[in-house]
């Protein structure tokens, strides 16, 4: 696509700036702007303004008013898509832009025009960021059947009232029986429609029954979820949705004595960083203190790939056992072999293994300790270097 293209040829500065976070932000902002024009639309006079002022018809400004706030909530839905990387959400997020920005100019308002010009700006970053968004959408079987359970409950109503509509008070055309559905099912029941028979009473009794199983179902998928992402959290495992804002971050693969002033430098720096370790001690402790975590073993393939290797700056492997560190800097390696790999070495002795292994560079805190100590004795100032040393111990 052209828009992939000209994102390639943009610095590199310029790409972090086009990136998956700024596509949610301008997704969410469309979003708000469009209820709230929505809105003010329908709650007063507005001042007409823009290309299209004479040339809609009053019935038309109306109907967009209330479609508008209806579309951006489908936004927020989408946006949220967006944040866990769903290819749907990027679709949805693509067809609901351009819908925003003709409502916006059928509105003739005032207030629609940043709503129109924000939403003709956010079509070429959602198209520079496509290939960020390829996660597939995937359903449980519970999902499904809720979300099935849903859309039938709703046509069995709809199309069984319009079939009844001689038996109801109120009902007319097929808009009238989905309504009857909506609030019947959902137990509103306003009393504007009433069935007048036996069978419409019995017909209304299931739409009840039905309708309530099917939104408890539905909102039970989409509940469970949220407590199943809560109690991962808690367990010290990120979740989908943050690992796909992963991006330009460095991945420290393991976690023991030696990584714990990396990870308190990386904190300290305020660089995006995430840690894969199989302590789960440790993974719940690191979560405590709201550092990104994976709890898994570092040398699987796996857990690097959901730690977004490929997207990484650089990969840390600092622990106290050499041979599990170099089963994890061969991993890395074999999957993303341009990033730059910096291991520490425990054992002086281990520092070739771990080069051969694929390191780009290796550090014995052992020696690099003596040869600081061997500078200062020798009268060399390197006494703050030192202080910091001594300080993170």
């Amino acid at each position: 696509m052209v828009g992939e293209a000209l994102f390639e040829r943009l610095p590199d500065n310029w790409k972090r700036l086009v990136t998956v976070r700024a596509a949610i932000v301008l997704a969410l902002v469309v979003a708000l702007l469009s209820v709230v024009t929505g809105v003010i639309h329908i709650s007063q006079d507005t001042v007409a303004e823009g290309p299209l002022v004479g040339q809609v018809p009053p019935v038309v400004q109306e109907a967009v008013g209330f479609t508008g706030a209806l579309t951006g909530f489908l936004m927020v839905g989408s946006a949220l898509a967006l944040r866990r990387g769903l290819r749907a959400g990027w679709w949805a997020t693509l067809i609901l832009m351009p819908v925003t920005a003709i409502q916006g100019l059928l509105q003739v308002s005032q207030y629609s025009l940043p709503l129109v010009a924000l939403s003709l700006i956010s079509v070429p970053v959602l198209l520079f960021t496509r290939k960020r968004f390829d996660q597939p959408l995937e359903l449980t079987t519970t999902q499904l059947a809720a979300g099935g359970a849903l859309v039938g409950v709703q046509a069995y109503g709809t199309f069984g009232a319009y079939a009844l509509r001689e038996d109801f008070d109120g009902v007319e055309n097929v808009l009238d029986a989905f309504y009857f559905t909506l609030i019947t099912s959902s137990t509103v029941g306003y009393g504007d429609i009433g069935p007048e028979s036996p069978e419409a009473i019995l017909f209304t009794m299931s739409v009840v029954v039905l309708g309530v199983a099917s939104f408890g179902i539905a909102i039970g998928a989409l509940v469970g979820p949220a407590i199943q992402s809560r109690i991962s959290k808690t367990l010290g495992k990120m979740t989908d949705s943050e690992l796909e804002l992963l991006e330009d971050h460095v991945v420290v693969l393991g976690y023991g004595e030696l990584t714990e002033p990396i990870v308190d430098e990386l904190a300290a720096t305020d660089r995006p960083f995430v840690v894969v370790t199989k302590n789960r001690d440790a993974a719940t402790e690191l979560n405590e203190r709201n550092v990104s975590v994976i709890t898994a073993d570092p040398s699987d393939e796996e857990p690097l790939q959901r730690a977004k290797i490929d997207r990484a700056a650089a990969i840390l492997v600092a622990t106290n056992h050499d041979a599990e560190d170099a089963l994890a800097i061969l991993t890395a390696n074999q999957l993303v072999p341009e990033t730059r790999i910096v291991a520490a070495a425990t054992d002086r002795e281990n520092t070739a293994k771990l080069e051969r292994a694929g390191a780009d560079a290796v550090i014995s805190p052992a020696v690099l300790g003596g040869h600081l100590l061997v500078r200062s004795a020798m009268g060399s100032d390197d006494s703050e270097l030192i202080e910091r040393i001594v300080d993170s111990d």
